[in-house]
C-alpha cells in the first residue's frame, strides 16, 4: 500500500461517515461500551472488527502473535484487566486462526532469536498435548489440531486471571475459544466448556 493513499482513503472514510450521520464523530468521542474483548493474532490477514462486522466501539482488542495470553506479558493482561474491571465487558473471546505462523514457527525446531522466549508458550501447549498430536499423521491436520489446542489454553490462561475468575461469578462473564478459518473465511466456534476448564484448574487458580 502506498503510504501517502492512507490519508487519502481517510479523508474518503471521513466523509462516507459523515455523509451518513453529521454526528457520527461527536457521537464516537463520547465513550466506548465494548460488550465484547477481542484477543487475536497481529497476522495482517486477520482483522478482528471485519471479520465479525464489528462497528467501532463494540469491541475491545488486543492482538499479539499466536494470540498468546501470558501472565507476565502486562500489555495483555492490563488489556484484560481494564475491559473486565471497568468496560465490564459481558464477554471474551480468544481467536486463533488456520495458517498461523507463529504456530507453525513453534513446531519447527529453529532458534528464532528473540522469538524463542514468546513461542515457548505455544511449544508448552505440543508437550501438554504431546500424545494427541504426534499420534496424527498429516502434517497439516496436525498443525490445525495445534492451532485449536492453543486457543483453548489461552482460554485457560485467561480464566487464570484473578478479576476474571470473579466477573464470571459475579457478572456472568463468559470465556470462548473461536479459530478462523482463512481458507474459507469462516468463524468456528471451538464450544470450549469454561466452567468445567474452571473445575479443573480451581484447585490451584481459584480466589476466594
Amino acid at each position: 500500500m502506498d503510504i501517502t493513499q492512507i490519508f487519502q482513503n481517510n479523508q474518503q472514510w471521513l466523509s462516507d461517515k459523515l455523509r451518513q450521520n453529521a454526528d457520527y464523530f461527536k457521537e464516537l468521542s463520547r465513550g466506548q461500551n465494548p460488550e465484547i474483548l477481542y484477543i487475536g493474532c497481529s497476522d495482517s490477514r486477520v482483522t478482528a472488527e471485519e471479520l465479525m462486522g464489528a462497528k467501532p466501539g463494540e469491541a475491545f482488542v488486543h492482538r499479539n502473535i499466536a494470540n498468546m495470553v501470558h501472565n507476565l506479558d502486562f500489555s495483555c493482561v492490563s488489556v484484560i484487566e481494564y475491559a473486565v474491571k471497568y468496560l465490564k465487558v459481558k464477554h471474551i473471546i480468544i481467536c486463533g486462526h488456520y495458517e498461523c505462523g507463529g504456530v507453525k514457527a513453534a513446531m519447527e525446531s529453529k532458534d528464532l532469536g528473540l522469538l524463542n522466549p514468546w513461542l515457548r508458550g505455544i511449544r508448552d501447549v505440543y508437550r501438554i498435548h504431546q500424545k494427541e498430536l504426534d499420534d496424527i499423521a498429516n502434517e497439516n491436520t496436525r498443525y490445525k489440531r495445534l492451532v485449536e489446542l492453543n486457543v483453548e489454553e489461552q482460554c485457560i490462561n485467561v480464566l487464570k486471571v484473578a478479576s476474571v475468575q470473579l466477573a464470571v461469578r459475579q457478572q456472568g462473564l463468559s470465556v470462548h475459544g473461536w479459530v478462523f478459518d482463512i481458507s474459507t473465511g469462516k468463524l468456528l466456534d471451538l464450544q470450549v466448556n469454561v466452567l468445567e476448564k474452571i473445575e479443573k484448574i480451581r484447585e490451584i487458580y481459584h480466589l476466594e
